[in-house]
């Protein structure tokens, strides 16, 4: 198990983390908080308003894609986050006090997660790869699964507390704490070590570099196929923002504070998947189509589930998978790609994962208003089972997978096959 938190010994990805993981429990603070308010306070349990405040929020992963990428394999990371780590602070604080005051009204909500989705799509990008400056190459995989895990623990936390917090003070001043908890990873970025940081090697400036990264993708099988995988469950099964709210207040009828455990109990699943993916020594795709597999297993059996408690431990299934399957494939794509080049694939990558949000999202929410809860979270199990089978497809043609029976027993093996 000590291998499994190996990057914790070095010293600025510890201060990393610690500031990060304040800024994210406020994080999810903010976001149980924002669906809680446009579903409850601002609309009349509407899912389909839910799902356009998502697309909002991740459309700007695709259309400032021709330029995240580039900024953050030119630029200096360090300095590009404390940038936009301090101006999502900003969003968060506007959005609180127009909430405490009692101003706030839905186009507001609508305008604040698109700024807020033009800031993170530099942000993440930037963050992603400068995991790898903190830790160098050797623990690379190891300090992307470290991160999950603690944006996982935080989830734990927030919404648990957010519930609370929501149903005493009021959603205004979850927003307001969510924007003083970003002084922690902006802390933690001003007193990193600057001589034991490990810089990758930066892009050379030069005309057509944004489609360079799109040509380094299309030559090479294997991203094609985590991106594609990434696309239908980032599409379609990450909309747990839907999938849950409108459980909670459509099928099991529950106040804020049942409404934040749930996110809560599905950060256990989530936390356990990325620890696992830690102790890891290196990312297969073999392990993507497991959890890809598993995620539609998982979204089925919420699908059914009968009462608020069983949901729940269908929801720990939903955050094992997930996060063996996005961690995976984050440390899957870094690997595997040149480092000056890295920064425009995770972009790409990210465009495509959260992108796909504004297309999901929207249907997924009319399925729940329309249908009820329970069939968009088939959806989500479509979603699922139909990865698996872009990554089965990958191993049969290009990893010469091969599966007998031998001795009354399933056999599989790899063959010699190139990537």
């Amino acid at each position: 198990m000590i291998a499994a938190f190996r990057s914790l010994k070095t010293y600025n990805y510890r201060l990393w983390a610690a500031g990060a993981a304040v800024s994210n429990i406020g994080t999810w603070m903010q976001r149980t908080a924002q669906d809680w308010i446009v579903l409850t306070e601002l609309t009349h349990n509407n899912g389909t308003a839910v799902g356009i405040v998502m697309a909002l929020q991740f459309a700007p992963q695709v259309l400032l894609l021709p330029v995240t990428g580039f900024v953050a394999d030119h630029v200096d990371r360090r300095k590009l986050l404390m940038a936009t780590q301090a101006t999502m602070g900003l969003l968060a604080l506007g959005l609180g006090l127009l909430a405490v005051t009692g101003l706030v009204q839905l186009w507001q909500v609508y305008v604040f997660a698109f700024l807020l989705g033009c800031v993170t799509a530099f942000d993440a990008p930037a963050r992603q790869t400068f995991v790898g400056d903190l830790v160098g190459e050797a623990d690379l995989s190891n300090a992307v699964a470290l991160n999950s895990a603690s944006f996982n623990a935080a989830r734990l936390i927030g919404p648990a507390v957010a519930g609370v917090l929501i149903s005493v003070v009021g959603s205004g001043w979850v927003f307001l704490i969510n924007a003083a908890s970003f002084g922690g990873v902006i802390a933690s970025l001003t007193f990193l070590r600057g001589k034991d940081l490990h810089p990758s090697i930066r892009a050379v400036r030069k005309r057509g570099s944004f489609v360079e990264g799109f040509r380094y993708v299309w030559r090479r099988p294997d991203l094609r196929s985590v991106l594609l995988m990434l696309f239908l469950i980032g599409a379609f099964g990450f909309n747990y923002a839907i999938f849950i709210s409108t459980m909670a207040v459509s099928v099991f009828h529950v106040g804020a504070h049942q409404f934040g455990l749930l996110t809560s109990i599905m950060a256990v699943g989530s936390v356990s998947g990325a620890l696992l993916a830690a102790g890891r020594a290196r990312p297969r795709i073999g392990f993507l189509l497991v959890g890809a597999a598993t995620l539609g297993l998982g979204f089925a059996l919420a699908a059914i589930m009968p009462n608020y408690w069983l949901f729940g431990l269908a929801l720990v299934v939903i955050g094992i998978s997930a996060q063996t399957f996005t961690t995976t494939a984050n440390s899957l794509v870094q690997l595997s790609t040149e480092p000056a080049m890295r920064g425009r694939v995770l972009a790409i990558l990210l465009a495509i994962t959260l992108g796909g949000i504004p297309i999901g999202a929207p249907i997924v929410g009319s399925i729940a208003d329309t249908f009820g809860p329970r069939w968009a979270l088939c959806v989500g199990a479509a979603a699922g089972f139909c990865s698996a089978l872009v990554g089965l497809r990958y191993l049969v043609r290009h990893q010469g997978l091969k599966v007998r029976i031998s001795g009354g027993r399933f056999r599989v093996s790899l063959g010699e096959k190139g990537s």
